[in-house]
């Protein structure tokens, strides 16, 4: 096993801490299924997948990969895989998500209010009634831009990371057997 292959296999997350969850208690006798615990080619680019869309539209810690593992069930998913690509959106980079999700979302929906009101308001220290009157009117829109572009933006990177997955699947194989086939000729 390579030195990449080792050190994913130390940080992904084991079977025994998905069984001592007490969120996935309920669930046991399917999420620990073995065929969700292998490692196919099939099965990982969907963890991929599965660990980005989960992982970047929750963007909430703990419940990211009870949700890989609870969603892996239906798309057979390989959960560890799944598990460790919800670790993308982590504390450092949350704040860059935050950021590209509403200016996604602001781009696509293109819907009156937003960001750029919050930050007018701020550089004219607005007094308490604008604030007020900025959340009762204007922030749900801003809200419903940002879960929008935080959509497209987890969609976008799981087709992106299983199209990337399977690609690299499929050199890590075909490379694998280049070098079994040279071995062979070379001994043989």
């Amino acid at each position: 096993m390579s030195k990449f292959g080792a050190w994913i296999q130390r940080q992904a997350p084991t079977r025994d801490s998905f069984e001592r969850s007490r969120f996935l208690r309920p669930f046991a006798q399917r999420v620990f299924h073995p065929a969700l615990w292998r490692f196919t080619r099939r099965s990982v680019p969907r963890g991929v997948a599965l660990g980005l869309l989960v992982g970047i539209f929750l963007l909430i810690p703990g419940v990211q990969i009870a949700g890989v593992a609870l969603l892996a069930l239906p798309v057979r998913a390989n959960i560890p895989i799944g598990a460790a690509m919800t670790f993308l959106s982590m504390p450092a980079t949350t704040p860059f998500i935050l950021f590209a999700s509403v200016y996604v979302g602001e781009s696509v929906l293109r819907l009156s209010g937003g960001s750029g009101r919050f930050y007018e308001l701020i550089e004219t220290s607005a007094p308490l009634s604008a604030w007020m009157d900025f959340v009762w009117t204007e922030a749900p829109m801003a809200l419903v831009q940002g879960v929008a572009g935080l959509a497209i933006i987890s969609v976008v990177a799981a087709a992106l990371g299983y199209v990337l997955a399977a690609w690299f699947w499929r050199w890590w194989i075909s490379s694998k057997w280049r070098r079994r086939s040279k071995a062979l000729a070379a001994g043989g």
